[in-house]
This record gives structure tokens, sequence and C-alpha cells, in this order.
């Protein structure tokens, strides 16, 4: 048997989701492994990641994985171990939206696959950071459709997995799963 704990945390931007995902990390009493999956391309989202690097204790551990999501997973998560991972939103954007690209990345479904299964593995304490994004209007262009659909089955499906889901919304976290 595999002793995981995967906890899936989704809010709306600046809704404070990965602050609670912190204070879980930190509460954890665990070595933390913090996986960043942005891509930094302009100054403001520099500025917005120290935002979050800032509020992080400095012995945290880090991995940058823009793209894959799964080995970096794969390679953290142990028993007496906390990973976090903030956020699958901006990885999806990697593999849709490819900065070097005019399409998605054409092994995007493996990656998303292979995540999924790695989380399925995955030992010890896990906590994956997404944006809820479809509770507003259904956007006008193709790519935009296409980027909220995707995050939502993507949500969807980490979500089933978990243990336990929260929704954060105005820095207060709702339980929508426990175990």
């Amino acid at each position: 048997m595999i002793s995981r704990d995967l906890t899936f945390i989704v809010g709306g931007a600046r809704s404070g989701k990965s602050a609670h995902a912190e204070r879980l990390a930190r509460e954890s009493g665990l070595p933390v492994t913090y996986i960043a999956t942005a891509r930094i391309g302009d100054g403001e989202f520099a500025q917005r990641v120290e935002h979050h690097r800032a509020r992080r204790p400095a012995h945290w551990a880090l991995v940058e994985a823009p793209l894959d999501l799964a080995g970096a997973l794969e390679a953290a998560a142990a028993p007496g171990q906390c990973v976090l991972i903030d956020c699958l939103t901006l990885w999806l954007a990697n593999l849709l939206c490819p900065p070097d690209a005019e399409t998605p990345r054409s092994d995007g479904s493996e990656r998303i696959d292979a995540f999924a299964a790695a989380c399925e593995r995955a030992q010890g304490t896990v906590l994956v950071v997404s944006n809820e994004i479809g509770m507003g209007v259904v956007p006008l262009g193709a790519a935009t459709r296409l980027f909220v659909d995707e995050l939502g089955r993507l949500n969807q499906r980490i979500a089933a997995l978990a243990d336990r889901a929260t929704l954060v919304a105005a820095g207060l976290p709702l339980a929508l799963k426990t175990p």
C-alpha cells in the first residue's frame, strides 16, 4: 500500500490558494520541496514570482519544472517528505502555449497522463495548487476556450485522485473533499 496524502487546492487569482498551501506545508513539519512551474516572461510576472519566493522559508528545496512535472514529482515525493506544486495553471500554459511555438506541444497529453500517474504513485505529502478559471462566461477566442476546458479537465482529474480538495476564496479555505 502506498503511503500518500494528496491535497488539491484550487482558487482564483490572488484568492490565497498559494499562501494556504504554503501554510499546510509549514504545518506538516516535514522537509518541503517546492516545485515551481512558472516561466518568467516579463518584469511584472517576475515581481509576482518574487512575491511568492519572499514568502517561502529559505530552507525549502526548490525545483523548477516548467515541463517535466511528473519527473519532478517522482524525484521529490517520498515518505516523510512534503512536496508543494505551484501551480498546474502555469504548467498547462507551458504545454498549450509554449513560448517558442504557435501551437500546443505535441506531447502535452502524454505529459498530463504522466503527471496524473505520478500523483497516483506519489508517497508522502503532496500539495497541488491550481486556478479555478471556469466560473465565468465562456471565453470568445478558441485558444482561450481550449485552455479553460483543458484546465477544467486537469483540475477534475487531480481532484478525483486527491484525498482532500480545498477551494480558497477571499483567503478562506473551504473543504470540497475530505478523507
